[in-house]
């Protein structure tokens, strides 16, 4: 039985290019600056990460420039050292003939001189967060098993071809959901698969028409995915109407706003690590010794130093506090109460909680001195305040 959101895409007339290289690989002509740039971004990163890559190839213009920079680089004095490089193909089984389009890029992939190349055919099923994450999720689950069958005890290094646009819209996206500075910065230069298997993205300083460029002078003719243009799909809606509209040089705010959302997330990336780095060091410097007992083990803060450090601060390390606490990440409405509790100490009392974060955890304000949890006395300074973050009972 078909998905509920295939789509008939490839045998129809009219249908979009299959991947293809046209003529002799590597073409004699002087590299475009954009091949320049993506090269010299790979060398960087696999540099860091010596062993062999896969590049995750979907046949569009993106990951076959990818694939391009990944196969130069090999050809070089510097390629040389670095080790093999690959291509894993995800096939979604999203549209009718997406093996078709696997298959094809794939070949392509292989007429680069990438290898191993491998087709990874996943089943996405659909759940509450929609097709696009249903589908994001069955993808980073093959490419992690991909990745764990080529390294020699170390996976392979995965990289994906993610540009300057992909960080144009994700940061307009983090603005209209209202989230924070760790959302606004946007696509990160690295991160990480299932099973830890490490994620690298060094195509994010260039655009789609550099991608573009990139594969007309290989020869290349790349796949266009339909849903990147179906409006019923969020991040499409961003992508054809909602930055089109907002870059319209009469209508909008003009054509240099993908630039300066790349800009805004490039500084709150900076921003968002200082601010992470300042919340783990507090956390570990006021964390309070647990009491001893055949309970889940609490987390206790120092409450006076708690209520000293910024706000964005604190609110940091309450999240940090409860993920600890095995409550998750909580939302942002939760951190809030939590940190009511902090902020009614030292307003004369209010409320001392318990405040729910999510999973059986939950917070409270605990008197200095005071029977604690478990009903025992709890660690720390004589006379020291905390705030204690419950897990739920085993037995629950």
């Amino acid at each position: 039985m078909s998905s509920p959101f295939v789509r008939d895409v490839v045998a129809v007339p009219g249908a979009p290019t299959l991947p293809a290289l046209a003529g002799p690989w590597p073409p004699r002509s002087r590299w475009p600056e954009p091949l320049h740039r993506a090269v010299e971004s790979v060398r960087r990163v696999r540099a860091e990460h010596p062993g062999p890559v896969l590049v995750a190839l979907s046949g569009g213009a993106d990951s076959l420039a990818l694939a391009v920079a990944c196969a130069v680089l090999a050809g070089t004095r510097a390629g040389e050292r670095l080790g093999p490089a690959g291509a894993v193909v995800v096939d979604h089984g999203l549209q009718d003939g997406s093996a078709a389009v696997a298959a094809a890029a794939a070949r392509t992939a292989r007429a680069l001189g990438l290898a191993p190349v491998t087709v990874e055919a996943v089943t996405v099923t659909p759940a509450g967060d929609g097709p696009e994450a249903s589908a994001r999720s069955a993808r980073r689950t093959a490419l992690a098993r991909a990745a764990e069958g080529v390294g020699e005890g170390t996976p392979a290094l995965v990289l994906t071809a993610h540009t300057a646009d992909d960080q144009a819209e994700q940061v307009l996206l983090g603005l209209a959901r209202g989230s924070g500075t760790r959302s606004l910065a946007g696509i990160p230069a690295h991160g990480a698969l299932p099973g830890g298997v490490a994620l690298a993205r060094p195509l994010l300083s260039l655009t789609r028409a550099d991608t573009e460029a990139i594969c007309r002078w290989a020869g290349l003719t790349w796949f266009t995915d339909p849903h990147n243009a179906d409006p019923a799909l969020l991040r499409s809606r961003v992508r054809t109407r909602i930055l089109p509209a907002l870059e319209d040089p009469d209508t909008g705010l003009g054509p240099g706003l993908r630039a300066a959302l790349v800009r805004t997330a490039a500084i709150a990336a900076e921003d968002a690590a200082a601010l992470d780095a300042w919340a783990d060091d507090a956390l570990a410097r006021l964390r309070l010794p647990a009491p001893e007992t055949d309970r889940p083990a609490p987390v206790l803060l120092e409450l006076d130093a708690l209520a000293a450090l910024p706000t964005a601060v604190r609110h940091r390390v309450h999240a940090r506090a409860a993920r600890a606490a095995g409550a998750g990440t909580p939302s942002r409405e939760r951190i809030l109460a939590a940190d009511a509790l902090v902020a009614a100490a030292h307003a004369g009392g209010g409320s001392a909680g318990p405040v729910e974060l999510g999973h059986g955890v939950t917070v409270r304000r605990v008197a200095a001195g005071a029977g604690g949890v478990g009903g025992r006395k709890e660690g720390g300074p004589s006379g020291c305040a905390r705030l204690a973050y419950i897990p739920r009972p085993a037995d629950r």
